[in-house]
């Protein structure tokens, strides 16, 4: 599975970070888990694992795995700041957003101009 299935079916770049921010402070551990406690899983089976909440995976010199996830309370304070912030021009993400557009466009210049 790909990572656009966490996505939701917008181009606005605030319903993408606020499913994100969702997807880490309420989703579900079992399949790292599940990963961790596996002693051989197939390419098939680790593809289809939603692994979406860990932020590090490492496999330690003495054997095992240690897998690290992100701050579920960062992630619902980051939820709270953005939902009671009001989504005009000058909000944060706009201005995020609008950034990215720019450097979009800055990378399309350069690449009809052969550099």
């Amino acid at each position: 599975m790909s990572k656009e299935k966490y996505l939701p079916k917008t181009d606005d770049i605030g319903e993408i970070i606020m499913a994100g921010y969702k997807k880490i402070a309420f989703g579900d551990i079992k399949d790292a888990v599940r990963l961790a406690f596996s002693d051989e899983l197939t390419p098939r089976e680790l593809a289809r694992l939603d692994l979406f909440a860990i932020s590090e995976l490492k496999r330690p010199k003495g054997g095992g795995l240690e897998i690290k996830f992100f701050d579920r309370i960062k992630a619902l304070q980051c939820l709270a700041e953005y939902s009671g912030e009001n989504r005009n021009d000058g909000s944060f993400f706009t201005a995020l957003e609008k950034s990215a557009s720019s450097m979009n466009s800055g990378e399309d210049e350069v690449a009809e101009n052969g550099d």
